[in-house]
């Protein structure tokens, strides 16, 4: 088999557009600059700040932002989002990079992520990148999806009292005492049980429009939270549509006597507030991992924007 070279990258490239590559309408949809300052302002270190002038260059803000909507999008972990930008073209179109580019690793993108989330960004860059799709007319149609899906994370060797501490919320005393081990303890995820199967990690709870599967609403809890607890902060008023789908592990009396019609005054006709349909839930079970479970959007039909332009 011969190499790859560059007029063979640029010829699948060609023939991905040709297909209509959604990665490319969001591309041209996202005006990436504004994100910038925002982003540098966290990320990088001020130039007094650093020990010295030596050592290799910050790979550019615009690139890992760039790289954590496409975790998002995906569901990826850190480690698959690295595999992924370097095994498929249109990922690494989509970054900007080439051929003889490096690619962030996955720890450099854990780092980036960790920051933009200690300086309360994550959540403000992803409203932000939603408003301009949201802006280019992606407004929300066709009824509201409401799902939660289960993110595992690397399972935590404590003992039995550790983990009761860990439970009522406290840190047990001999991790405060080791830095080290306690930089490593996941206090946040908890296991919960679907399907017969153990899992330890988060759950992403979430609400898609269903005209464009654009996600509005998101809520990350610990694996344990069972899904209809979060189902009043997802549902929103901004949808065109009444309906809302759900799968069976939502219903509920109580659920369907919030979502069923009301009468605005007494005796005049109910005010639409929710038509709901359940389904039986799927069994399809998660395997990837990740250290954050953060949702962003996912953008099917995005690919139509691409055809259309130009």
């Amino acid at each position: 088999m011969g190499q790859l070279g560059f007029f063979d990258a640029e010829k699948r490239l060609a023939a991905l557009s040709a297909k209509g590559d959604p990665l490319e309408a969001i591309d041209r949809l996202v005006p990436w600059e504004s994100f910038r300052a925002d982003i540098e302002a966290v990320a990088l270190t001020p130039e007094d700040n650093k020990k010295s002038s030596a050592g290799r260059k910050p790979i550019d803000a615009i690139v890992m932002f760039r790289m954590l909507v496409l975790q998002a999008l995906h569901n990826l972990s850190d480690e698959q989002a690295e595999f992924q930008v370097r095994d498929r073209l249109s990922f690494t179109r989509f970054l900007r990079l080439g051929i003889e580019d490096g690619i962030p690793d996955a720890t450099t993108l854990w780092l980036f992520r960790e920051k933009l989330a200690k300086a309360g960004l994550i959540e403000q860059l992803f409203d932000r990148f939603d408003r301009h799709l949201a802006a280019k007319g992606y407004i929300a149609r066709g009824g509201q999806i409401v799902d939660a899906t289960i993110v595992p994370v690397p399972k935590q060797r404590n003992s039995r009292d550790e983990n009761e501490t860990v439970k009522g919320g406290r840190t047990p005393a001999a991790w405060e005492k080791k830095p080290a081990k306690l930089r490593q303890k996941d206090r946040d995820a908890r296991w919960t049980k679907k399907h017969g199967q153990s899992f330890f990690g988060y759950k992403n709870h979430v609400n898609a429009d269903a005209k464009h599967k654009l996600i509005r609403r998101y809520e990350v809890t610990d694996a344990a939270v069972h899904d209809s607890q979060q189902l009043d902060g997802l549902l929103s008023q901004d949808n065109t549509s009444a309906d809302v789908f759900a799968d069976s592990a939502y219903r509920s009396a109580e659920t369907e006597t919030k979502l069923k019609p009301k009468a605005t005054e007494a005796g005049s006709t109910p005010e639409p507030r929710a038509v709901t349909h359940f389904r039986a839930p799927s069994r399809r079970r998660t395997g990837r991992r990740a250290r954050f479970a953060f949702a962003s959007s996912t953008y099917s039909e995005l690919s139509r924007v691409h055809r259309g332009a130009g």
